[in-house]
C-alpha cells in the first residue's frame, strides 16, 4: 500500500512523524507530497522542528498511484495548502475515488476547502468547529471520529487513537460512500 502524506512548511511535526511510524509499521510505503521539491520545516507548535524531504511535489504526484492520504496538522500548514488549487484537487480526488483519508488538528480546512465535509460527522482542532459546521459537516469533540473512510482527530493528545483507526481504515481500502458528491456545496 502507498500513502501519500499532504504537508508543507509548519506542519506540525508529530502530526506528521507518529503517522508516518505507523504506516511503515504496517510495511506500507509512505511518500511526503508538498509544493516544492526539497524539504519542508516542520514545527513543534510555533517553534521550528526538524525538516524532512520532499518525495515528491504536487505536479509530479498523481492520486491514481496512492491507497490514501494523511493531512496533518499545525496551523500554518494547511492554511498554506488551501490556496494553493493543485492541492485542493489533489484532496479531492481521494474523495472521489473513494479512497480512505485520515486528517488531524487544522487538516480539515483542506477538507472544507475540497468541499467534502458537508454531510460528514468529523473533529478538529476545536476552533475549526464553525468553520466545518458552515461547510455543513458535523463537528463532534471526540478523540478521533470515523465517518466511512475518513478518519479524524483533535490534537496531538489523540495520536495514539488517530493511527489505530487511521490504520484500520486504511486496511479496509475503498469506502463507496467516500465520494466527493457527499461534500458538494461548501461554504465559502
Amino acid at each position: 500500500m502507498k500513502v501519500a502524506f499532504l504537508a508543507t512548511d509548519m506542519v506540525e511535526q508529530v502530526e506528521l512523524t507518529e503517522p508516518w511510524q505507523a504506516v511503515e509499521g504496517e510495511g506500507w510505503e509512505p511518500e511526503l507530497v508538498s509544493l516544492k521539491p526539497g524539504t519542508i520545516q516542520a514545527a513543534n507548535h510555533h517553534d521550528k522542528a526538524d525538516t524532512f524531504p520532499v518525495d515528491r511535489t504536487l505536479q509530479e504526484a498523481d492520486p491514481d498511484q496512492y491507497d490514501a492520504l494523511v493531512l496533518p496538522g499545525g496551523v500554518a500548514n494547511p492554511d498554506e495548502l488551501r490556496t494553493h488549487p493543485e492541492a485542493v484537487s489533489f484532496v479531492r480526488d481521494f474523495f472521489e475515488q473513494g479512497k480512505p483519508v485520515a486528517v488531524i488538528c487544522h487538516g480539515p480546512w483542506m477538507l472544507i476547502e475540497a468541499e467534502v465535509v458537508r454531510g460528514r460527522r468529523l473533529t478538529s482542532w476545536p476552533s475549526l468547529r464553525t468553520d466545518i459546521e458552515n461547510a455543513g459537516g458535523e463537528w463532534q469533540d471526540e478523540p478521533v471520529v470515523v465517518d466511512n473512510g475518513l478518519v479524524t482527530s483533535r490534537k496531538p493528545d489523540d495520536l495514539e487513537a488517530f493511527c489505530a483507526k487511521l490504520v484500520e481504515e486504511f486496511k479496509e481500502g475503498r469506502h463507496a460512500g467516500q465520494g466527493a458528491a457527499q461534500g458538494t456545496g461548501a461554504s465559502r
